[in-house]
């Protein structure tokens, strides 16, 4: 059942969770200590004891019956911020690898900017980050992807720490990225002429439970992201 909320602020923070039993007390309790802002859970189908904690805690919250996928979550939770009038809207992971201390810089610089995106980056500074050999390979790729097809150097095109503006909330609503969507969407906004920029940001490796990620769905990642960026690319 979906448990909604009164909005008392122009910004909305999405958070996707699936089997996020692990983190997700972490990552709330952080959130509400760094920030102002209305934030709702998009619970995609969880199997563990995710539903329970956003029951007993009173979260804000919408389920999907089934697992959509990240892109299934985040366009839910485009929607919720688009009928409810939100002039912003953050990503921010459940896991823990996002920092919401973190979250202030972006809404200072898309404000300051007029952007219609920024992305909160591990590599467009010196950072600790350094990830596992297999993510920063993916990471060059996309990188050098997204730079050939677009001609726009986004140094962290997988960072899902982002923050939109209205028009792009109004975008994202309507459509969205099935799985995997970070870099389509990069691609397609960049062709549709819109403003994107990256900022510094600190991230964490992810604070607990495990990563869907492996070697045979990273190889279908590439391959799945690289053509359809093509095919958006074609059609922007």
């Amino acid at each position: 059942m979906d448990m909604i909320q009164q909005r008392s602020s122009e910004i909305l923070v999405i958070i996707p969770a699936y089997n996020e039993e692990a983190t997700l007390l972490r990552t709330i309790s952080e959130l509400k200590r760094h920030t102002p802002y209305d934030f709702v859970v998009v619970d995609d189908g969880s199997k563990d004891r995710t539903p329970d904690i956003i029951k007993r805690e009173g979260y804000p919250s919408l389920r999907h019956a089934v697992n959509l996928g990240i892109g299934g979550s985040m366009q839910s939770g485009y929607k919720y911020a688009d009928q409810n009038g939100y002039l912003y809207a953050i990503q921010l992971d459940a896991d823990g690898q996002h920092r919401p201390e973190d979250i202030a810089k972006l809404v200072d610089e898309i404000k300051a900017s007029r952007c219609d995106m920024v992305i909160g980056s591990r590599f467009v500074e010196l950072s600790s980050y350094r990830g596992s050999a297999l993510r920063r390979s993916g990471i060059l790729y996309f990188h050098w992807l997204v730079r050939m097809l677009t001609g726009v150097r986004i140094y962290d095109p997988t960072s899902g720490f982002r923050i939109v503006n209205r028009s792009t909330i109004e975008q994202f609503s309507k459509s969205y990225p099935t799985d995997y969507p970070e870099v389509e969407v990069l691609v397609s906004l960049s062709k549709r002429g819109c403003k994107l920029k990256e900022i510094s940001v600190e991230m964490r490796n992810r604070q607990g439970g495990s990563s869907s990620i492996n070697w045979s769905k990273s190889i279908y990642y590439m391959m799945k992201v690289t053509m359809f960026s093509l095919i958006r690319k074609s059609f922007s």
